[in-house]
């Protein structure tokens, strides 16, 4: 859980502010799950901060939902070009990939539990970018 929050906290994702008058807070929960080693016993165990994004409504809080998806015809002929050209291709995972995406309007969401910054309770995050769960989060 501090791993993800030291992840959020590193690229910016909010501030903390006071919440203004006619917006409502989005919730936010912690997802946790088991990585497993090929023979079964327990590598890691994961936690991510989502917001209840079921909670915003459409044509309120968010007005389109769309996520880039690459297509395998344009995976493969990027490699057949790479293999051509005799390129070398890499693999690369980003670890917190939603949280860079920019948001255009404003949300805000309750602090997460276990970590509400003391003598801050009253306040919420304003996101600056995308937390996992928004209907936003899939935007680049």
């Amino acid at each position: 859980m501090r791993q993800d929050i030291a992840s959020i906290k590193r690229n910016n994702t909010w501030i903390l502010t006071t919440l203004p008058a006619g917006f409502v807070p989005i919730g936010v929960k912690w997802v946790y799950r088991t990585k497993l080693k090929e023979d079964g016993s327990v590598d890691k165990f994961k936690a991510r901060l989502v917001a209840k994004g079921y909670a915003q409504k459409h044509g309120i809080d968010n007005t389109e939902v769309f996520s880039r998806v690459a297509q395998w015809g344009t995976i493969r002929a990027l490699l057949a070009l790479a293999a051509y050209h005799g390129y070398t291709v890499f693999q690369l995972a980003v670890k917190s990939a939603f949280l860079y995406g920019e948001l255009t309007k404003d949300v805000y969401i309750e602090q997460p539990q276990g970590f509400v910054v003391a003598g801050e309770e009253d306040k919420v995050y304003k996101l600056q970018k995308a937390l996992y769960g928004l209907k936003q989060a899939p935007k680049p």
